[in-house]
């Protein structure tokens, strides 16, 4: 089946069926589609967080606004940026993917100087929105991958990112939630929306020329 084939199959799931669980090899092929993903300076700056155990996903559940979602899918993939962008985090990615071209560690010193002092220039709110825009990019990637795994996925952007940093602990990580995204197996009898016809607007619409 095409990507495009893939996507038309998929929907935002309204209800999952707690008694089926995504596979830890499928699991696995959607996090390597995310760690595949492009990202501004190859930087990847976000990390992802994967929920699994019920008390965990009970915790989160009173700041979602489909609690039901949240705790009955059987992972929650939550997407978090980096909270700041540092000389040490941008240098030790850049330091790594020189040695893993077989570069000397400095090759691309005149890159990041740049970068560094741009980044200083930026607000706080600034490094916080840059990170989380990456995020979306292997979010993104996240949910085709797992329309064609046919694993159904609902996007979460409803939900309390305090309480998601604080139960995750993503702060001493140095990190923000961006964004969630449900994965499983929808309960047919509850999604209202698993047989409605997909809408979207026309190409025609959608690309101004």
């Amino acid at each position: 089946m095409s990507l495009i084939e893939d996507l038309k199959w998929r929907s935002a799931t309204k209800a999952y069926d707690p008694t089926k669980k995504v596979s830890k090899e499928d699991l696995n092929t959607i996090l390597e589609a995310v760690n595949l993903a492009p990202s501004s300076s190859g930087l990847q700056q976000y990390r992802v967080i994967v929920v699994e155990d019920q008390k965990t996903k009970d915790l989160l559940t009173p700041g979602s606004l489909n609690p039901d979602c949240m705790r009955d899918c059987s992972a929650i993939l939550v997407f978090a940026g980096w909270n700041e962008y540092t000389d040490q985090r941008i240098d030790e990615v850049f330091n790594a993917s020189a040695k893993a071209k077989g570069l000397p560690e400095g090759r691309f010193n005149s890159y990041t100087t740049q970068l560094k002092q741009l980044f200083k220039t930026w607000t706080k709110q600034q490094h916080l929105d840059h990170a989380a825009k990456q995020a979306y990019i292997g979010f993104g990637l996240a949910i085709a991958q797992a329309a064609e795994l046919k694993i159904d996925a609902t996007p979460a952007e409803g939900f309390d990112p305090t309480l998601v940093d604080s139960v995750l602990d993503l702060e001493s990580k140095g990190l923000k939630s961006s964004v969630l995204l449900y994965l499983g197996y929808k309960d047919e009898q509850k999604d209202w929306n698993a047989t409605l016809p997909k809408f979207r607007i026309g190409v025609d619409q959608l690309v101004v020329k």
